[in-house]
Formats: structure tokens, C-alpha cells, sequence
């Protein structure tokens, strides 16, 4: 601790002059664990493409972070025709970042060309309800649904932004990864891919937006895997931001004076996945009774009171309780009982326990101390921890047998965007259990909202029932900043970089 101090004491020093600089010349510095393979919003799904997302590119819609009510943006309104057909008014006299002005065709290939399975989106469970767009006037759309799609205004809030035609159909994912345009309230300058991203300010971002248009001049995002290296950065003033502290860090980081220290919740649920399927990689995880034992073996509210801090919320099911849809009400509980996990092992067969790989891409320490408590079980656990994209792979290439996962819905408030997303038969769904895949179905296709919330809670019943997964808590989310920054948190883990400014 007497090192800790003295490197607080030393790193205050040394941090004034940079952050002056920044605060002179308008720039934010922010850096994020995870590496981001695509900006493209459809070509990824880590949380960093979500930020990325807000800033540089707009929605037809908007959804307030506080009040949860739908406005007008790209779209200045919009109307059911039928239950299959929106039909959406634009906004006129927006220009994308290189000039084209925005209009029917922009929405109409975007949204074309994203939902068409031969070009493999990476976030198909946001587009694959898309059957197609089509122009009716040059400021009017409809959007056509493959069936029923009742949350289809939340994700066209929340994970559906538009592209300028002329420039995608040119350069297409991999073009606006390198050289990414949107409408937003940011441009991007520069993407070193795997390194850097630049913002500068919009200074021509469309008046009457439900964003502003920024405060600061200029934002500059490095992709560090390493969180040592982030906090010896915030410490020598080489950092303005930093988020997903590990809230000991966290608490030890307020004793430096140039430095500040909030939380907020979020609606990031975090579980323990299992591969039980058919052609399952550990075939231990087939039998119900050994995954039952992995998740009486893991003590949730010890870890989550441990590792994850004030505000921290556990769940029971997969999904976040805020969603529609969500529910834990009869879902089956399992608690912490190490005794009851080794005579499951036993009676499964398996008294001198099983080798198991354990997968992990974020919070190592909760993902270590999930290790440790399989481990003291007999569940002997091999540790895999690496970048998410490399892990999302394997797990689709069903190379995972189990893995601690963190999901974030893409802050859609909808179950069908978190349940729907691991156990309907799409991409990263490997046990497809044809119950659970039609309740689910049903869940996200059926207008009546009684019939939909039935359906959401069987799934979720059948889900933990069949433990095919160890629901475990909503993550409570640490940001360090600079003192100076004028920073809000919200509870969407989305930092607003056009919100801040420098005091």
C-alpha cells in the first residue's frame, strides 16, 4: 500500500502539464479494454462499436437515456401501415461527413444490403427481422418486416444507424472500417486498426438533433488490452478517461488528486454459457446434472458484492430485468452449494471431477475466481482468456465449451435482443433446443405484450431448468477520469463524448 501511495503522489505531479495541454487544445483521451475488429456497426459487436456507433453515425430514431420516450431524428415520423409495415418520414438537409446529402436511398441500401444473409452482418439478431426497405418518395420509406416484429422502434433507436449509399456501395465494410463516414456528431480522422481511433468535432452536426453538437474539439480513443498500462496512463495524466475499472483499483485510484471516481449501473448482464449441444466439445456438459453442479458451484453474491461493487444487481435469468420480456418469477434458483455440486458431479458419473477449457475475454478477476470455485468443486478448469472477437469465434466455430459472457443488448430495452441472442437458433446459439427456440420466437414475433411476456417467461424457465446457463449479475460499471472532465455517467455504459467538456 505504502508503493501505491507513492505512486499516486509521484504520478500528481507529473499529470498537470499534460492535462492542461488537453484542456487548452479541447481533447479527451479515452482508452478501452477490448480491441475493435470493424467500426462498421454491423460488422461488430463488442462495446466499443457501440460507442462508436453513437458518435460518428446517426438512427432514424432516438430513444432519451432518461426517460426511455422515442423521438424524431433521421425520421421525423413514422407510422405502422400494417403489422409488418413501418413506413418512416425523413428529415431533410442532413449531409454525411463527406458531403452527400442524406434521403431515401441512404436507408433504403443500408438497410438492404446489412439484412441480406450473403453479406454475414455480424450483428444479425438486429437486422435479420429486415425483409426490406423501399423509397417511396425521396424523404419517405417503409420498412418491410419478415413477420410480426413488435420491437422493431427500439432497434431502430438503438442498434440500426444509416450509411451514405454512394460512398458503402464503394466501399463497404471493409472501406468504412478504414475510413468510416456517418452523419454523426463526430468524424472520424484516423483508425489505426487495433490502435487508435480520432474524432474531431462536427462543427456542421444538424441543429435541433437530440445530440448536440460536441464540446470538445477532439476525442482520441486507444485500444490498451492491458488494464496496468491504463492506470499508470491515468496516473501520469497520458489518459483523460478510462471505464470497467475493477472497483479495488477503483477505490485506490481516489487517492490521487488530479483523478475522480464514479459508477453507474448498467444493463450488462453477465453468465456463465454452456456448449451442451449435440456435437458438444466437452461432452461432460451434455448431462444436466453436471452443468447443474457448475452453477451451484460458483457463490454470485459473494463475487458480485466482491468484484463488482455498490449498485451491483443479481439476476436469475438471461436477461436484464429492465427489458421487456424479462422476468425471473418461477425461473429455478440455484445456490451456492459446493456440496450439492460434487455429489451432482458424482451421481453424473464423474466423483473424480472433469477437465474443463473455461473461456474468458473481460474482468479477468471474476472470470478467475469463477476458475477457483470450479476448481474447488472438481471441476478442473483450464483458463482461456482472450480478445472478444477471437472468443465470439471459437464459440461459433463450437470450440467453447463453457465461458464467462458479459452482453449488453446494444442498450436495446427488448428480451429478444438478450435471450433471443444466445438460445433462438441464430449465431451463437450452440444447443438450439427447439422448445426454447419457438418460445422465443413466439416471444419476439407476437403483437399481443401478454402473449409475448408468457412466452419470454417459459423460455426463461426452460432456459434455467435445463441450466444451459448460469445467470450471475448486471455489472456495475467504474470510470476514472480526470478531475477536470465534466463527465456523467449513465446507465446505458455509454459515455457521451459530445456531453463532456473540459471545466
Amino acid at each position: 500500500m505504502k508503493h501505491v501511495a507513492m505512486t499516486l503522489a509521484a504520478a500528481a505531479a507529473l499529470a498537470a502539464t499534460p492535462a492542461l495541454a488537453d484542456k487548452k487544445d479541447g481533447t479527451v483521451r479515452f482508452a478501452y479494454d477490448q480491441v475493435l475488429e470493424n467500426i462498421d456497426p454491423f460488422f461488430n459487436n463488442v462495446r466499443l462499436g457501440v460507442m462508436m456507433t453513437q458518435h460518428v453515425w446517426d438512427t432514424l430514431i432516438y430513444r432519451d437515456p432518461v426517460t426511455n420516450e422515442y423521438k424524431p431524428y433521421l425520421a421525423t415520423a413514422w407510422k405502422w401501415l400494417d403489422d409488418r409495415t413501418l413506413e418512416l418520414e425523413l428529415r431533410q438537409g442532413i449531409k454525411f461527413h463527406n458531403g452527400e446529402e442524406f434521403d431515401a436511398d441512404d436507408v433504403v441500401y443500408t438497410l438492404n444490403y446489412v439484412s441480406d444473409p450473403a453479406n454475414k452482418a455480424t450483428a444479425q439478431q438486429n437486422i435479420s427481422w429486415i425483409e426490406k426497405a423501399e423509397k417511396v418518395e425521396k424523404f419517405k420509406v417503409r420498412i418491410r418486416a419478415r413477420r410480426n416484429f413488435p420491437a422493431a422502434i427500439e432497434y431502430l433507436a438503438s442498434a440500426i444507424p444509416i450509411h451514405p449509399n454512394e460512398y458503402y456501395a464503394k466501399a463497404g465494410p471493409k472501406g468504412m472500417n478504414e475510413k468510416p463516414v456517418g452523419s454523426g456528431p463526430f468524424k472520424v480522422t484516423e483508425h489505426v486498426v487495433g490502435k487508435i481511433i480520432r474524432l474531431e468535432r462536427n462543427a456542421d452536426y444538424w441543429k435541433g438533433s437530440p445530440k448536440s453538437v460536441p464540446n470538445v474539439a477532439r476525442v482520441e480513443i486507444r485500444m490498451i488490452p492491458d488494464r496496468q498500462t491504463q492506470v499508470a496512463e491515468m496516473l501520469s495524466g497520458g489518459l483523460d478517461l478510462i471505464m470497467n475499472v475493477p472497483v479495488e483499483q477503483a477505490q485506490q485510484l481516489k487517492a490521487a488528486p488530479h483523478l475522480s471516481v464514479t459508477s453507474g449501473g448498467t444493463m450488462r448482464i453477465v453468465f456463465v454459457l454452456f456448449n451442451a449441444g449435440e456435437n458438444a466439445p466437452n461432452p461432460a456438459l451434455k448431462d444436466v446434472r453436471v452443468r447443474r453442479a457448475i452453477a451451484h458451484a460458483i457463490d454470485k453474491e459473494t463475487m458480485a458484492k466482491q468484484l463488482v461493487g455498490e449498485g451491483v444487481r443479481v439476476i436469475n435469468s438471461i436477461c436484464f430485468p429492465a427489458q421487456f420480456g424479462c422476468t425471473d418469477e418461477g425461473v429455478p434458483r440455484y445456490a451456492y452449494d459446493p456440496a450439492k455440486a460434487k455429489a451432482l458431479l458424482a451421481e453424473a458419473g464423474f466423483a473424480n471431477g472433469i477437465d474443463l477449457e473455461f473461456f474468458g475475454y473481460r474482468e479477468r478477476q471474476q472470470t478467475e475466481a469463477m476458475v477457483n470455485y470450479l476448481r474447488a468443486v472438481g471441476v478442473r478448469a483450464n483458463l482461456k482468456f482472450m480478445q472478444y472477437a477471437a472468443m465470439r469465434d471459437q464459440h461459433r466455430g463450437n470450440k467453447v465449451p463453457a465461458s464467462h459472457q458479459t452482453w449488453g443488448s446494444f442498450n436495446i430495452m427488448d428480451t429478444s435482443a438478450s435471450t433471443s441472442a444466445y438460445f433462438k437458433g441464430i449465431d451463437d446459439d450452440m444447443i438450439k433446443d427447439p422448445e426454447i427456440v419457438a418460445l422465443l420466437q413466439k416471444g419476439d414475433t407476437t403483437v399481443d405484450p401478454a402473449v409475448r411476456k408468457d412466452a419470454y417467461k417459459k423460455a426463461l424457465t426452460l432456459i434455467s431448468e435445463r441450466a444451459y446457463a448460469v445467470p450471475l449479475y448486471a455489472l456495475t460499471t467504474y470510470y476514472v477520469l480526470n478531475k477536470d472532465l465534466d463527465f456523467k455517467a449513465h446507465a446505458d455504459e455509454m459515455p457521451r463524448f459530445w456531453e463532456m467538456k473540459w471545466k
